[in-house]
């Protein structure tokens, strides 16, 4: 398996910048959302992650000026095979890129800024392949299954992330009751 900084250069900059706007707008992200500034840190740098990983040149667009060809690959509109999901290649980073966005997401109180952090997940993998579409210098591929992969991963981490709720309020409720 390719490491992510070998094929994406810039990734490890881009996440220590990361770091460092998310310290800078956690507190707006937290008074926007109602919620304590860890958990609206954790997303914004869930977020910048994501954005360094999937949005900064791949080395062959720095080394070469290679640049993506300007179509989109739509071959797969489905899931992958289990197997190539627990193969540890593309499909599976995806998928786990997007799995701590999607438990911070569910455990965000109800509200509608929740409703409208659950639907700019949604709307990420979209915006990030259009993206690499039209951004042809940044030398990456558009592909559909990498929607359907960040979808996967958002889908389990809001799994995950109601399951622990739902864990930690009968722990309360348990504590309440005796």
């Amino acid at each position: 398996m390719i490491q992510l900084g070998d094929a994406v250069p810039w990734f490890l900059p881009g996440a220590a910048i990361s770091l460092g706007v998310s310290l800078a707008a956690s507190g707006s992200v937290s008074r926007i959302l109602g919620v304590r500034r860890l958990l609206a840190w954790l997303i914004v740098v869930g977020l910048g992650l994501i954005l360094s990983a999937t949005l900064t040149p791949h080395r062959d667009a720095l080394e070469c000026g290679a640049a993506s060809p300007g179509h989109c690959n739509v071959s797969r509109i489905a899931f992958a095979s289990a197997g190539e999901y627990f193969a540890g290649n593309e499909a599976t980073g995806n998928v786990l890129m997007f799995i701590p966005l999607g438990i911070m997401i569910a455990i965000l109180p109800r509200s509608h800024g929740k409703l409208i952090a659950l639907l700019a997940a949604i709307a990420l993998p979209f915006a990030i392949e259009a993206t690499q579409l039209l951004v042809p210098v940044l030398g990456r591929a558009c592909e559909s299954g990498d929607v359907i992969d960040n979808l996967l991963g958002t889908t389990i981490g809001q799994t995950v992330g109601a399951a622990a709720g739902v864990i930690v309020s009968r722990g309360r409720l348990d504590r309440q009751i005796r």
